[in-house]
């Protein structure tokens, strides 16, 4: 089983319930922090890493003796990394996809693929838990590719937990895309609720279940419990705004090993979770 943990909006504290749930169950887990622009999950789940692995896209390179400048290339690709001039072709390697469009629909047989390193894969385990994640490198603007990357390592053998990146943009999707279940944080504030509609209408359009757990419940105010009423939208859990709790997340210390009551909370929640896509 796949469950992922999205948010729509950042810091509403995905990061806090996706290790927390992988630190409360006793089964074989499998940790994924896909945030891979900023990945924090290991300060919280404190893993021994024993392996890393470079990951690059293919990019163009032209070979000027066999080009005749005919701008086909140009043409077919729509995120326009390649622009032909009368004598020459310039590449934006920043904006290429690595579809391999250009290099297949050439004409001259002018264009190769080179490797383009966009990150690195890092893989280790934090006790019983298989932890991978992606670190995007300094520069780079493309994360899917990456998410992708450190996605192919899934076990379906065991309890996958996919820690998603902010938002509802392609990286998102890349994260949670073949999920059984997304896991949606939010807080009861505007912002929270505004960019949990956003949210709801990504799993929905995957046609992902979903639920709602309520981040710092006790502030804002009951908008968001009501939007979830309405759109039949299950509320998993509420955890309160509690100093002692934000105290030991700015120390790397996880809500289970703060407060030991919420272990047996997050056992509960994976069990409604199963219950529900069965």
């Amino acid at each position: 089983m796949i469950i992922s943990c999205a948010s729509g909006k950042g810091g509403t504290g995905k990061t806090t319930i996706a290790t927390s749930l992988a630190l409360s169950l006793g089964a074989p887990v499998q940790f994924f922090d896909c945030d891979v622009e900023e990945p924090n999950a290991h300060i919280f789940l404190k893993p021994v890493i024993t392996k890393t692995e470079p990951v690059s896209i293919p990019i163009p390179d032209i070979d000027d003796e066999k080009c005749d400048y005919c701008g086909e290339c140009a043409r077919i690709c729509v995120y326009h990394a390649l622009a032909v001039l009368k004598d020459s072709v310039l590449t934006f390697p920043h904006l290429c996809h690595g579809c391999g469009g250009c290099s297949l629909l050439c004409p001259q047989k002018a264009i190769t693929e080179v490797g383009k390193e966009i990150g690195v894969i890092e893989k280790g385990s934090a006790g019983d838990i298989d932890f991978v994640h992606g670190k995007l490198n300094v520069g780079e603007i493309l994360s899917p590719p990456l998410i992708r990357a450190v996605k192919k390592y899934v076990d379906l053998n065991k309890i996958v937990i996919i820690d998603a990146p902010p938002g509802t943009s392609c990286p998102v999707i890349a994260a949670i895309k073949d999920s059984d279940y997304c896991i949606l944080v939010t807080e009861p504030t505007p912002f929270g609720l505004y960019d949990l509609t956003l949210a709801v209408e990504v799993v929905r359009k995957l046609d992902i279940a979903c639920g709602v757990i309520i981040n710092r419940a006790n502030l804002g105010d009951s908008s968001v419990t009501e939007y979830c009423d309405r759109e039949h939208i299950p509320i998993l859990m509420s955890i309160p705004f509690d100093r002692d709790i934000a105290v030991a997340y700015s120390r790397g210390i996880s809500i289970i090993a703060q407060q030991r009551e919420f272990r047996r909370q997050f056992q509960r929640l994976y069990e409604t979770i199963k219950d529900e896509i069965s």
